[in-house]
């Protein structure tokens, strides 16, 4: 099967001998989840596929390799933050000499990529460019830099939050989620199991656990789950945390209430999906009666999906930029 994303089409047409090679944060794409070597991502979806094909999939917060790749290929995002911990991370959990290639779209600043080694005293050559992407290659080194140091924290609405580059609004209170935070205490009941779908850096899990409720945090990325992780213990509160896809770990698992603040990009790229199946799938995981509470950027497709699946909705307050939407479930099923 061809490759369809244009950093895979560059990989693709590399006299390279991928097998066994490590794929490091990569894009869905059916020519990598078909072909050779095992991933490491910290997307739950991206895993999920991987091992829909029978293929090894990690995650960087499970233990380290039971083997050592022949080389690493490091698809470089658009958080360049984030592209700098990965870099960190496999120095530090591969063998001094291993191959690595980034690979990314010029666009997405992956030319940045020559000055990080730089800075790290890693060599650097160009391979290729094609399709407006460009492959570099380097061999891994010891660093003195710990990629530990890249989680931070700061205090946002009384509390301690942990923070990341992967995760959504690093080092800073959205202000969507401001404005939801604002009506929740007149909108939730003062008691019952709620659901923080996407949970971020654990903003709403650790203020609706410190309100007295039993919190599930629930996100795709793993860098999310592992802030909220990390927020609730700087906290001394308690919740469970999952790696998921929406709703896909959940089992049948119900609520009285689902708090998001769901995301809309998947790197550059408007998606539109998961918030798609938050709203559509939400009934099935609310108690009769029970309410899916949400903040969208105005301009979002939203109102048509929440009339589409519970028929009736409130909008709780818009202040142009966002929109707080609330919706209940039926009374009896």
């Amino acid at each position: 099967m061809s490759a369809e994303a244009p950093v895979c089409q560059l990989l693709e047409r590399q006299d390279a001998d991928y097998r066994g090679w490590l794929w490091v944060a990569p894009p869905r794409d059916a020519w990598l989840e078909g072909g050779e070597g095992s991933v490491l991502s910290a997307d739950h979806a991206v895993l999920d596929a991987w091992r829909e094909h029978g293929r090894s999939a990690m995650s960087p917060f499970e233990p380290p390799f039971a083997s050592e790749p022949p080389g690493a290929v490091l698809f470089w995002p658009k958080a360049h933050a984030l592209g700098e911990w990965w870099l960190l991370w496999l120095c530090a959990n591969l063998p001094e000499g291993t191959r690595l290639q980034l690979a990314g779209e010029n666009q997405g600043g992956i030319k940045r990529v020559l000055k990080v080694l730089a800075a790290l005293g890693l060599g650097c050559r160009k391979l290729d460019s094609a399709r407006r992407c460009s492959l570099f290659e380097t061999r891994l080194g010891r660093v003195d830099l710990d990629p530990e140091a890249a989680w931070t924290s700061f205090e946002a609405e009384g509390l301690v939050l942990a923070s990341h580059p992967g995760v959504f609004g690093h080092g800073k209170l959205d202000e969507g989620t401001r404005l939801l935070l604002g009506h929740l205490p007149a909108t939730l009941p003062e008691a019952g199991d709620v659901l923080d779908m996407g949970c971020g850096d654990g903003i709403l899990a650790a203020w609706l656990a410190r309100r007295g409720h039993e919190v599930t945090a629930v996100d795709v990325n793993g860098f999310a789950v592992e802030a909220t992780r990390r927020t609730l213990a700087a906290n001394g509160l308690r919740g469970d945390t999952l790696s998921g896809d929406v709703y896909s770990t959940l089992g049948k698992q119900r609520f009285a209430a689902i708090v998001s603040n769901p995301p809309f990009h998947q790197e550059r790229a408007i998606d539109y999906g998961p918030a798609a199946r938050l709203i559509g799938e939400a009934p099935d995981h609310l108690l009769p009666g029970g309410q899916l509470i949400l903040v969208a950027n105005a301009f979002l497709p939203y109102p048509d999906l929440l009339a589409r699946t519970f028929g009736d909705f409130e909008i709780l307050a818009d202040d142009r930029r966002f929109r707080v939407y609330r919706a209940r479930a039926a009374e009896s099923r």
